[in-house]
């Protein structure tokens, strides 16, 4: 069920008036929510939901475990069993063909390898997702983030919540479940913040992204030969806005979805191309899963505290590790080798202390040289990010080589590239201040107005909307 869709808004229009006709009665409201939850995901693929049912109940049956248990050992235990459990579960529905057909691509480079049918089971919507809010829902009771006792129903809601549950953000448990034990109140609604987040998320999605993969991205990414530089170039470009806008847009959605049921989410995207390093890149970038590999790999490993050869062993560690969270494959690794190297490389950067090139850095003309130069290497990897294969990532960047006229430079494709991109040097005073101009507007202007704003959508938008990108994660 996809956010873009009628079938949606008629499920979520229908949850919404159940919900609060319910809010009065905590534990009837979280069970319908739950209930909901399970029909959302249900109406991808009944037949794994027993898998997402029994991730959830493991983990809190696990988090009971920790938060019972008095003694460190038996917590730490208790911790690491369910890691590995969530883990080893995560492994085999992702990565089982990936290691197979790796393992039999090396055999074949000393002998014919043997014919080993691989089986590659269907990967589960959502899985990376839900299995990381069950490892921080374990990692938040060994470490005391939450305070009241677990109940199995909460723990349920917690990684199946469905404007969360298919990619993201990330929640953390401590965040999250406190707000289960609060009443809900129809009086302190940020109801234009939702609308506004919704309407953003659905004109990022279904106008910019979706235009810019059918008549940009994906005619370049397929025949890369039949396309000159400037035509390669545009789709370099118009893939990073793709994925910022198809990303983003799917966790504004949900954002807003979620404020209008009266639950906080924590932002998930700042404006990630005006950083000007690549540590303030992934502090603005996909915010819920760069600090969740922070806190539980990066910080476990011992993060920046035993010398700066050791942390940068860890950044490398933990962005290969979340390449290869993003997909079963050698160019996903490559990307995230690439983002460790980026990181590595600005902290030796960083440690020169040369006056002049201090001062240099102090600069305005610095500061957009460097994103400048950041946005283009992330661009870089973006191209490794999308191709199908090595091959098909270097015929991209071979066609940048290539002078031939632009065929696809359309007024349309330039124009939503151009919001794409420089949509995030939008000053923040502007959506605040147009959110509070709306609360000065009559309940029925707002209406009419959200009306008007999503039919326009619909009517810009190509025909048909695709899936968004993260729901291969």
């Amino acid at each position: 069920m996809l956010f873009p869709t009628v079938e949606y808004a008629l499920f979520f229009l229908t949850v919404l008036a159940i919900a609060w006709s319910l809010y009065r009665l905590p534990r009837l409201h979280n069970a319908f929510l739950l209930l909901a939850s399970y029909v959302f995901y249900g109406f991808w693929n009944w037949t794994y939901l027993p898998l997402l049912i029994g991730i959830s109940v493991f983990s809190g049956l696990v988090a009971q475990r920790i938060q019972r248990s008095p003694s460190p050992l038996a917590r730490k235990r208790w911790l690491i069993a369910g890691v590995v459990v969530c883990l080893a579960t995560l492994s085999f529905y992702k990565y089982t063909a990936f290691l197979l057909t790796t393992l039999l691509d090396i055999w074949g480079r000393f002998a014919p390898p043997p014919h080993i049918p691989v089986y590659s089971p269907l990967l589960p919507l959502g899985i990376s997702f839900f299995v990381f809010h069950a490892i921080s829902l374990m990692g938040d009771c060994y470490r005391n983030k939450v305070k009241q006792p677990v109940t199995l129903a909460d723990a349920l809601l917690y990684v199946a919540f469905f404007p969360q549950l298919i990619a993201g953000p990330i929640l953390r448990a401590s965040r999250f479940l406190p707000q289960l034990a609060i009443r809900r109140d129809p009086d302190h609604l940020r109801i234009n913040r939702a609308f506004l987040l919704i309407v953003g998320g659905l004109f990022k999605k279904v106008i910019i992204s979706n235009m810019l993969a059918t008549r940009l991205v994906e005619p370049v990414f397929a025949v890369p030969q039949s396309y000159g530089s400037l035509d390669t170039l545009l789709a370099v470009y118009g893939y990073a806005a793709q994925i910022y806008c198809d990303f983003s847009g799917y966790t504004d959605i949900a954002i807003g979805c979620a404020l209008l049921l009266g639950y906080r989410f924590p932002r998930n995207f700042n404006a990630p191309y005006t950083a000007t390093d690549p540590q303030a890149f992934w502090r603005r970038w996909h915010i819920s899963l760069s600090t969740w590999l922070r806190d539980y790999l990066y910080f476990p490993l011992g993060g920046s505290r035993k010398g700066s050869l050791r942390t940068y062993v860890n950044l490398m560690i933990t962005m290969l590790l979340g390449g290869l969270w993003h997909g079963a494959g050698w160019t996903f690794v490559v990307w995230g080798g690439l983002q460790g190297t980026y990181l590595v490389t600005h902290r030796l950067w960083a440690r020169i202390a040369w006056a002049p090139l201090v001062q240099l850095r102090q600069t305005a003309a610095w500061r957009w040289v460097s994103r400048l130069l950041l946005f283009h290497a992330v661009c870089v990897g973006w191209v490794f990010f999308r191709a199908s294969s090595f091959e098909n990532a270097f015929q991209v960047f071979g066609r940048l080589a290539v002078p031939a006229a632009a065929s696809l430079a359309t007024g349309p494709v330039l124009i939503v590239l151009f919001l794409g991109l420089a949509g995030q040097y939008m000053p923040p005073r502007w959506r605040n201040g147009f959110e509070v101009e709306l609360s000065r507007w009559p309940a029925l202007a707002r209406g009419a107005a959200l009306a008007a704003a999503i039919t326009a959508i619909e009517v810009l938008g190509p025909t048909g909307v695709a899936p968004f990108i993260y729901f291969q994660f």
